[in-house]
């Protein structure tokens, strides 16, 4: 079986490319299950519940998050009531939402997706390597065979330690955040599918994601800059996993990138 996963959604052009390209994904590796990162999908700072359903609407079956999830007031309702949509696991007892959904896929198989968050570099949340052991536990007994890790952080060394802490253990880790996607997809020996980072969605004239003007000026000047996101063509980053259902370790992994226009 095929998992789709693409990569961080950016801003209005992130998700019209989304919609333009998403068929021909399917068409190509008819996956049985796809999520998506969609945490700065609405304006390239956060989401919000029309997003996230419009996401749900395409047939996209979970959407994972990290540290911009908090971005938009209005989603914090509804990350309760929305267990497709996921926020990092790692975060405090008593925030709002799921950090982790078990969802069966087209071929009927169980599968388990889980969203963590580093540590490096970035908010100081509980540890995400004993909270994957404790929510990967989780989903193996609400029946999932197969596990597939967004493991949200800012420093290659902690996706790697992390993908390496918990190989065999689940299908996939998948690393987001820097939006610059990473050559570096391999197997490890256990059987765990690991990519750095899945990279961006969003417009390929920028600077992840953000108008380049405005970004190298708050570079050049050190002063606070009032991000936008860019406009024009955009890419589509994904990454197609190919997991055995009865082992529930990975097979293969692949990069593919779409243009859209």
């Amino acid at each position: 079986m095929k998992i789709l996963f693409i990569s961080d959604i950016v801003g209005g052009s992130g998700r019209k490319a989304v919609k333009e390209k998403l068929h021909l994904l399917r068409e190509r590796f008819s996956p049985a299950l796809t999520v998506a990162n969609g945490e700065n999908i609405a304006g390239g700072f956060g989401i919000t519940p029309q997003l996230a359903n419009e996401l749900f609407d395409m047939g996209i079956d979970v959407v994972t998050s990290g540290n911009h999830i908090w971005d938009k007031k209005e989603i914090m309702d509804f990350l309760n009531k929305e267990d497709r949509l996921l926020r990092p696991a790692n975060y405090p007892p008593g925030v709002p939402g799921y950090g982790s959904a078990v969802v069966t896929a087209k071929n009927g198989v169980k599968v388990g997706v889980l969203n963590l968050m580093g540590r490096v570099f970035m908010a100081n949340l509980d540890c995400p390597f004993r909270s994957a052991k404790d929510e990967i536990a989780k989903m193996r007994r609400e029946g999932a065979k197969v596990v597939l890790v967004d493991m949200h952080a800012e420093a290659t060394s902690e996706k790697i330690a992390l993908a390496r802490y918990i190989d065999g253990e689940v299908t996939a880790v998948i690393g987001t955040h820097t939006h610059v996607q990473t050559a570096d997809e391999r197997i490890f020996p256990k059987g765990t599918a690991y990519i750095t980072d899945a990279g961006m969605t969003g417009p390929v004239e920028s600077v992840i994601g953000v108008s380049v003007e405005a970004a190298v000026e708050r570079f050049l000047t050190q002063t606070p800059k009032r991000f936008e996101t860019a406009k024009g063509p955009s890419s589509v980053q994904t990454v197609v996993v190919t997991a055995d259902p009865e082992t529930g370790l990975a097979t293969a992994i692949e990069r593919v990138n779409i243009d859209s226009e």
